[in-house]
Parts: C-alpha cells; sequence; structure tokens
C-alpha cells in the first residue's frame, strides 16, 4: 500500500460518528460500482384517447408515401422534433363501431355492442386492463384511469366511465381531473392502520353475507336470471380483489409527491399538461405500469380561445369556414401538448441512466375518424417499451382491426396475449 493512502478502515477510526461512507474510487470501490447491477426499468404502458377525431385534410400524411420518407402535415407538426420517434399507423378500424359520437367507448375493446342477444349494448375488456392483469401485482394501483374534470360528455366520448372496462365488460370508474389523480396517488391516508385493518373486515364480512344470500337466491331461477347473477357475483370478486390489494399495500407510505397539489381550477389545455406530468410522476414513483387518460375536447376548445362547439366542430365538412379552423387549431394544440408529454419521457431517466421514454409503450388517438366517419381512426404510436417501428407513417390494408395494433403492443411489452378484441393477428407491418 502507498504510504499514508488513507484506506476505509483508518478512515472509520478517525471518524466521530457513525457513517457510510460514500464509494470512494480512492479506496479500491471502482471494482464494486462496476459491478454492480441495477434491475432493468419495468415496461409501461399508456393510452391516451380524445373524442371528435381530427381534420381529415391536415392530420393524416399522404398514403402515397408511406415510410420515414413523408412530409408532416401542418396537425402534426407540433411533433416535428419528435419525428423519428412516433409511427402514425392508417388504414385501422374497428369493425363493430357503429356510433360516431363514442370515440372511446369501444377504442380499446373492438367489442360488437350487439354480441349479446337482446341486448342493444355491451362491451369487452380493454387492452390496458389485459397489460394491468400482467403487471398490476407488483405496484400499488394495477391500473390508473385518469378522466377530464368537465361536467357530461361533450367531449364525444361515449358510454363509459373512463377508457378502461373490465374482464365482464363493465366500465371502470377513474379520477377525475388532475387534483383528484394527484391525491389518490400521493395523499396519504391518516386513518391509523389498526382502523383501517377494521374498515376491511368489516367490508369482508359484508361481502361474505352478500355471497351467502345470493346463493341461496340462485337455487330455481331460470337461465337468464342465472347468468345475471352470476355477472353480479363477478363484480363481488371484483370487489374482493381490490381489499386484497387495499390490504396488502396499507401499511407501506405513498411516495412523496414530486410538486404540490395542482389548482382545482385546472381545465383544458392546462389540465392535459398536468395530467402528463402526474402519468410521468406515476410512472417515476412505480405506482402503476399501467395508464390511460380519457381527454377532454370541449374545454381544450376554450381554453385556446375558441367558441365553436365542439360536436358541431366535428361537422366542419358542411359548412367549413369557422369550424374547420376550430377543427385545425385543436389538432395543433393537442399535437403540441402530446410534444410536451414526449419531451418529459425523454428527460426523465431511470435508475440504469435509459430514459423513461425507452420502455414506455404509448398509443393516442381515438375511435372516430371525423364527424361521423370510423374509418382509419387517427393512431399513433410511439415509445420504445414495445420494441415497434417509429419513425414511419405506415399504411395497412384498409379495415385492419385496430385491435392488431392493441395486440402488437401487447405482445410486444411481454404480455401473452394471443388475441384482443376482433383481432386477426399483430402487425407486421409494426414490428420492427
Amino acid at each position: 500500500m502507498v504510504p499514508n493512502q488513507p484506506n476505509r478502515r483508518q478512515v472509520l477510526r478517525s471518524a466521530t460518528a457513525v457513517v457510510a461512507l460514500p464509494l470512494l474510487e480512492s479506496l479500491g470501490f471502482r471494482r464494486f460500482a462496476r459491478a454492480a447491477t441495477v434491475a432493468a426499468p419495468p415496461k409501461r404502458l399508456v393510452f391516451l384517447g380524445f373524442g371528435w377525431g381530427v381534420t381529415d385534410e391536415s392530420w393524416y400524411p399522404s398514403q402515397s408515401t408511406p415510410g420515414a420518407d413523408y412530409e408532416l402535415p401542418s396537425g402534426l407538426a407540433p411533433l416535428a422534433r419528435h419525428k423519428a420517434d412516433f409511427s402514425i399507423v392508417q388504414g385501422l378500424r374497428n369493425k363493430f363501431s357503429v356510433e360516431g359520437h363514442a370515440g372511446s367507448t369501444w377504442w380499446l375493446t373492438g367489442a360488437n355492442p350487439y354480441a349479446q342477444p337482446g341486448q342493444s349494448y355491451c362491451n369487452t375488456i380493454s387492452a390496458d386492463q389485459v397489460a394491468a392483469a400482467e403487471f398490476g401485482n407488483a405496484t400499488r394501483f394495477a391500473s390508473l384511469q385518469l378522466n377530464h374534470s368537465e361536467a357530461g360528455d361533450r367531449s364525444g366520448h361515449g358510454p363509459g366511465l373512463s377508457l378502461a372496462w373490465d374482464a365482464s365488460g363493465k366500465p371502470i370508474g377513474g379520477e377525475n381531473g388532475p387534483l383528484a389523480a394527484f391525491h389518490r396517488m400521493f395523499s396519504q391516508d391518516t386513518t391509523p392502520l389498526e382502523q383501517r385493518q377494521k374498515l376491511i373486515a368489516q367490508k369482508r364480512s359484508v361481502l361474505d353475507t352478500v355471497l351467502e344470500n345470493a346463493r341461496s337466491v340462485k337455487r330455481g331461477l331460470g337461465q337468464n336470471d342465472v347468468e345475471k347473477l352470476d355477472e353480479y357475483f363477478e363484480s363481488v370478486r371484483n370487489i374482493e380483489t381490490r381489499l386484497s390489494k387495499e390490504e396488502k399495500w396499507m401499511d407501506r407510505p405513498r411516495p412523496d409527491a414530486p410538486f404540490g397539489a395542482p389548482n382545482s381550477s385546472l381545465s383544458g389545455k392546462d389540465e392535459i399538461k398536468m395530467m402528463y406530468d402526474l402519468l410521468v410522476a406515476a410512472f417515476q414513483t412505480d405506482s402503476t405500469r399501467v395508464i390511460t387518460y380519457r381527454q377532454p375536447v370541449a374545454t381544450l376548445l376554450t381554453s385556446i380561445g375558441n367558441d365553436v362547439a365542439p360536436h358541431d366542430m366535428s361537422h366542419y365538412h358542411s359548412t367549413r369556414g369557422e369550424k374547420l379552423v376550430c377543427s385545425q387549431q385543436r389538432d395543433q394544440a393537442q399535437s403540441t401538448l402530446l410534444a410536451g408529454l414526449l419531451d418529459k419521457l425523454k428527460e426523465t431517466k431511470e435508475a440504469d441512466g435509459s430514459r423513461l421514454f425507452d420502455h414506455v409503450a404509448l398509443a393516442y388517438g381515438s375511435n372516430i375518424r371525423t364527424g361521423h366517419d370510423l374509418t382509419n381512426c387517427p393512431t399513433i404510436i410511439t415509445g420504445g417499451g414495445a420494441g415497434v417501428k417509429l419513425g414511419e407513417n405506415i399504411v395497412v390494408k384498409k379495415d385492419t382491426p385496430l385491435c392488431n395494433a392493441w395486440l402488437t403492443m401487447l405482445q410486444g411489452l411481454g404480455v401473452p396475449a394471443d388475441r384482443h378484441g376482433d383481432s386477426t393477428g399483430v402487425l407486421p407491418e409494426l414490428l420492427g
């Protein structure tokens, strides 16, 4: 040893307190630092959905120039700095969708609303929940459903409580607005642990009683009533699952918030921007690995100074004029906000030094093209998480199932799904 060179033992003896030393290369820790391994960052999935479609003439690239050498249309111009990192997929649709005012209801499910005889409406599991069943056990929230804060459905989403639908095709509720989402993720429960445990025990007791009574009622029922009761049992099982999840995490405090609680009055453009910040924060803290966000359109228009009614805007083909201008301004605003989110995903570092962007699979779009047109659903796919081809204008065969794109993303993330909705297979054009 070189004379007078300090070693770890000497440093510790001279200390006046017991402290943990950093890994100092001078003390021979370089080899340990190099040998240390960091766990690979987890995969994440995001769906960002909006209603009322896009401006047909200025949002889609020309289908005559597929590949990477396409001209970015004006509706997507704010995304120019990210052009190499997202792909537009053209030709997709949900063939069973017939509702021109429902931009989200069947967007992630591909379900046939009339699949059940005698019923005029039904749904199936959404793609995010397929992923949540695979990834959800590792995080506090199996998935997070983010919603806009505006009242009613002036944003063209259609029936549902969020973008998410459970295994029984029932709507899953979400957090309406940034403040509710912030409290869901970061606010601590001040109720004493013992009291929370008692509350869960009480809920379990109630569920046990309900199930016992329901099973006794089931005897002697007709087939239709038995099916309805089975749906009821499935709902109870879902509650039991949520209680088990809550019990598992009740003694673990929520992570510290990376910023203060948002203003409750945020709406439109400011609301979307804050929701995107919360999305990134949820992944940074590994609170969840699956997120959907049902975005506002009506308040977005107001926030960018446009007073055209959103439904009227979507029918700009009839009179054009201010409706067309409004639709184009909406596209520009949405693209600008999406570009800001991609900036954040690229700037945010994982524990191993890679970008959060590299481990996220993100889909952005709507079930509606424009007006009541449900063909060629606007679809952008980005992020490195699913290993799909980025930077291209991808044109697939007309009316290819939209669920083929979701299946491609799910499999790319490692979710063992053979099919989803009305899918007929993965999209080979999207595979890198």
